[in-house]
């Protein structure tokens, strides 16, 4: 063996060996992670750590001292300590003290502990309610996507009261259903009702942690969302399909995707769309629902490349709190052909929408409130360049539907031409959903208090049909689950009395929408 390897060969199969090593370790070399995506916002909120190294960065006993505590601020007068309270407000203080606070001089640390410490018993709560009222095992689709590729889920999802059918149900009378607690779609709560405010989904918050709150999670799983990031059609360049790229657009990348396919006046548009103003929850006050002081929300936070991904808060246009429901984030695709906006407030143009929804949903109808956490007044030049470019957002292709938004004939199939039929026959969706558009500007009233014994919403928008299956979940509180969901809970509530085939015909077709 030693004659087998003299002095030179060994040196050179060390060598050969080492190079092999080497090689093959470059395959071998663990992935790296893949960049976080920038975020200019978050930068421009988060002060960067220094070195103390002057003088004038030290912290003196002074600047440590108690002295800045109002309790140690000094009477005017040494006769107000015969007054009333000393001659000091002892009660809370709107500008001091936080929303919710249930005592004065609460601090921030204070709060948040307390909802930090809280915030399991609030999930599990919401996780239990979830679980009695849905099968969340998602059954997926495996050839209906939306337009980048997610599967749709599919339902019903809602559980039945044991030994119960949905046909058994169809044949019950509103009052026998309510009397007996079997409706399957009463009104899906805010996992923190008392407190509210806007809530957004994990996969949100992976990419833009600045939008994680300390008191509450999103309580629906992923796979009965939309896409993130989701497409962005535009009605002004039809031919080019998705414009999205593949990206969520924020205010680092929007110039790039968009300086040579929109306007000046819609970029413009589209920057203050992307810019965070305060809001309730996500402010720079220690009033808020973020472990750090945030510039705010912006537009499109929420509106994700003008359309949804599910985020949900509280009806801004009701009073009082426990009397408020849920509301989802709804798509502003094919804003330009709806001529009322809203929920509740039925506002008659983009440029209003756009203006009011800062004293809104942004503060929960309270004009109030962001005097103390930042008032945004924004001119109405402004606000026509942000109408400007929600105006050209178009809904999805629509590849099987004809120039009058009905099916073509010769390329639906069989089941897709019965569900046509049956939604603008039997099943009477055409009524307030008409072609092309699917929707009728109108508000209408359901009237479910009949069938649950809740005190009902009122009217509420009709919101277009055009590409609701990329919309999931539905209703205005996301009640729904799936397509099929929805079609579960009209056929009850018109008493429609559809077989399991003419549903499944009627899911076929809202998914070529």
């Amino acid at each position: 063996m030693r004659r087998m390897f003299n002095g030179p060969t060994l040196l050179a199969a060390l060598l050969s060996f080492a190079t092999a090593w080497v090689v093959s370790g470059q395959t071998r070399q663990p992935e790296k992670k893949p960049a976080k995506p920038a975020d200019a916002v978050e930068d421009a909120q988060q002060p960067r750590e220094v070195e103390v190294t002057r003088p004038e960065q030290k912290k003196s006993n002074h600047d440590k001292s108690d002295i800045f505590s109002p309790k140690k601020a000094m009477p005017i007068n040494p006769a107000l300590k015969e007054q009333p309270q000393e001659g000091d407000l002892k009660g809370f203080d709107f500008a001091r003290d936080p929303l919710g606070a249930d005592r004065p001089f609460r601090t921030f640390e204070e709060m948040m502990a307390k909802d930090v410490e809280a915030k399991p018993k609030v999930m599990e709560l919401q996780k239990k309610l979830l679980a009695k009222r849905y099968n969340l095992k998602p059954k997926l689709d495996p050839k209906v996507k939306m337009a980048r590729g997610k599967p749709i889920a599919v339902g019903p999802t809602a559980n039945l009261a044991e030994g119960m059918t949905w046909e058994k149900l169809a044949e019950m009378s509103p009052k026998e259903i309510r009397e007996k607690g079997l409706f399957p779609y009463p009104s899906l709560p805010h996992p923190l009702h008392a407190t509210g405010g806007q809530v957004f989904p994990g996969m949100q918050i992976k990419m833009f942690p600045r939008l994680q709150r300390f008191d509450v999670d999103f309580d629906l799983p992923e796979e009965f969302l939309p896409e993130f990031p989701p497409a962005i059609f535009l009605q002004n360049r039809p031919e080019l399909g998705d414009v999205s790229r593949g990206e969520v657009v924020s205010i680092n990348n929007f110039r790039r995707l968009f300086k040579d396919i929109l306007t000046p006046v819609q970029l413009e548009g589209f920057r203050l769309l992307l810019t965070p103003f305060p809001q309730e929850e996500f402010n720079p006050t220690d009033d808020r629902k973020t472990k750090n002081p945030v510039l705010g929300v912006a537009c499109f936070d929420c509106h994700v490349n003008g359309h949804t991904t599910g985020q949900f808060h509280l009806s801004p246009d009701i009073r009082p709190q426990n009397r408020r429901f849920r509301l989802d984030t709804t798509s502003l695709r094919g804003l330009f052909n709806q001529q009322i906006h809203g929920s509740k407030r039925s506002l008659r143009s983009v440029e209003d929408f756009t203006e009011f929804e800062f004293r809104t949903a942004y503060f929960n109808g309270d004009p109030i409130r962001p005097m103390k956490k930042g008032f945004t007044e924004i001119p109405r030049t402004q606000v026509a360049h942000m109408a400007q470019l929600q105006n050209m957002l178009n809904f999805p292709p629509a590849p099987k539907l004809n120039r009058l938004g009905r099916l073509d004939p010769d390329k639906a199939s069989k089941s897709e031409m019965n569900g046509e039929k049956l939604f603008f026959g039997k099943a009477q969706c055409g009524v307030c959903h008409p072609a092309p558009f699917y929707l009728d500007d109108k508000m209408h009233d359901l009237r479910l208090e009949e069938f649950l014994n809740e005190p009902g919403d009122g009217p509420i928008k009709t919101f277009t049909l055009r590409g609701i299956k990329e919309s999931p979940p539905f209703m205005h509180d996301g009640r729904c689950l799936t397509l099929e969901d929805a079609v579960e809970l009209f056929n009850l509530v018109f008493g429609l009395k559809l077989t399991q085939q003419e549903k499944a015909d009627l899911v076929a077709f809202l998914r070529c929408l």
